[in-house]
């Protein structure tokens, strides 16, 4: 059996598409890393939903029915699991676009995540100030 040498024209020649972009690699991880960041947002809106409707446990509630606490706790919980899931579709499309070298930033997703962010803070300053505390509460300077 003979080996074969390939000329290093011929390797020129069957470069892979995509790999044109030297800093491919420092693309890829700064993905990752943003990625991984909107994960940890997700997983923060998901905690903080939570919190929201296990803080009425603590409390004793004037009133006996359930509230609407827990509206605004699934609220954020959902916000949460959509940022995880978005996140992840933007990941891999973002992922093509370097592999292809044709990435672009966009807006859209600063815009729809600030927008989402406002309206669950407003939510949460409504419920804070509309929200009676219990008279025994030690919150509650005498």
């Amino acid at each position: 059996m003979q080996l074969k040498l390939k000329s290093t024209e011929e390797d020129k020649d069957k470069k892979k598409p995509g790999r044109l972009n030297p800093s491919r690699v420092r693309d890829h991880l700064a993905n990752e890393r943003t990625y991984l960041a909107w994960m940890r947002t997700g997983i923060a809106l998901l905690g903080f939903g939570v919190v929201i409707v296990r803080l009425r446990a603590f409390q004793v509630p004037l009133i006996p029915r359930p509230g609407n606490g827990w509206k605004l706790g699934l609220v954020f919980s959902l916000v949460g699991l959509v940022t995880v899931w978005l996140s992840t579709v933007h990941y891999f499309a973002v992922r093509r676009d370097i592999e292809e070298d044709t990435y672009e930033p966009t807006d859209r997703w600063v815009l729809l995540f600030s927008l989402a962010v406002m309206i669950l803070g407003t939510g949460v300053i409504y419920f804070v100030f509309t929200t009676s505390l219990d008279p025994m509460s030690p919150l509650i300077p005498e």
